[in-house]
């Protein structure tokens, strides 16, 4: 699957597909909120995401416990509402909700039923997602939605060629800076721009990653522009590779797997110590 769509579902580049629990934007349900706090995060271009763990009945002291699990991942708060047996809501905002509530969510839910729960995100898209993501895990976790004797492997493709970095204010690599951009983007704008990379994911763990290089000297010379460097810069740095590139460089590209990844899944330890190559302490 694509980058976009995993992130868009699973809240991570690495999703683990032995459960069911897909993230499902809910925005448009609050789209008339009297909510303060979700109010002004819509003002301000922002999304609501929500979990669903479907069958599962959820105490409120369980359901109260995600708050914390929430802000461990960085989250400003979690609002959760529980759709009761006798069709009312408990939730913290119950008495802010519409009276059509159930309603609405049955139309990004459909199989939403009386004892079962939502966990809401609200906020920026890309960290709000994030925060899911995590608590998506931890919810399986919790809920033994696992089955440990499952294998799904899965490529992940079409990854963004640059991200933006809020510290620095510049576009950084999100591969390395060597990765070829795919087609029609001379046309589009940097944060539009994806690359030829990929990732192959097993049960939520990334075993390994690659892309197809550049190879054509005058696409490496405006990569680097792109990431803020003057020509002097890439000339002192990377001069020798675009002469390379002029002398017949050839299309080329790779994978890297991660071994002790793949040996820790395969001997279903818990930790990559357990089958690291080398011993992580003096006495080894």
């Amino acid at each position: 699957m694509t980058y976009d769509q995993a992130f868009k579902q699973y809240g991570s580049d690495k999703p683990d597909l032995r459960y069911a629990l897909p993230i499902v934007e809910v925005t448009d349900a609050f789209s008339d909120t009297p909510l303060s706090f979700l109010r002004a995060v819509l003002d301000k271009g922002g999304k609501i995401g929500a979990l669903c763990p479907h069958g599962k009945i959820l105490s409120i002291s369980e359901l109260v416990s995600f708050v914390d699990v929430a802000q461990k991942f960085g989250a400003q708060g979690l609002l959760w509402i529980k759709y009761n047996d006798d069709g009312s809501i408990d939730s913290p905002v119950s008495k802010q909700l519409p009276v059509d509530f159930v309603a609405r969510i049955l139309k990004f839910f459909p199989s939403f039923s009386k004892g079962e729960s939502l966990l809401l995100i609200a906020g920026a898209y890309k960290e709000s997602w994030d925060i899911l993501g995590k608590i998506r895990v931890t919810l399986a976790q919790r809920l033994q939605l696992i089955d440990v004797n499952k294998q799904i492997l899965c490529w992940i493709t079409d990854f963004p060629l640059m991200q933006w970095n809020k510290e620095t204010k510049k576009f950084e690599s999100a591969h390395h800076p060597f990765t070829s951009p795919q087609e029609g983007w001379e046309t589009q704008k940097v944060e539009h721009m994806y690359a030829r990379a990929y990732d192959i994911v097993l049960n939520g763990i990334e075993l390994g990653g690659g892309s197809i290089r550049v190879h054509n000297h005058e696409v490496q010379q405006k990569i680097f522009e792109m990431l803020g460097m003057s020509t002097e810069q890439i000339q002192t740095h990377f001069g020798f590779l675009l002469e390379a590139q002029q002398l017949g460089f050839p299309p080329h590209g790779g994978l890297g797997l991660g071994l002790d990844r793949f040996l820790m899944i395969l001997a279903q330890a818990s930790s990559i110590r357990e089958v690291i190559a080398f011993p992580k302490t003096q006495r080894g």
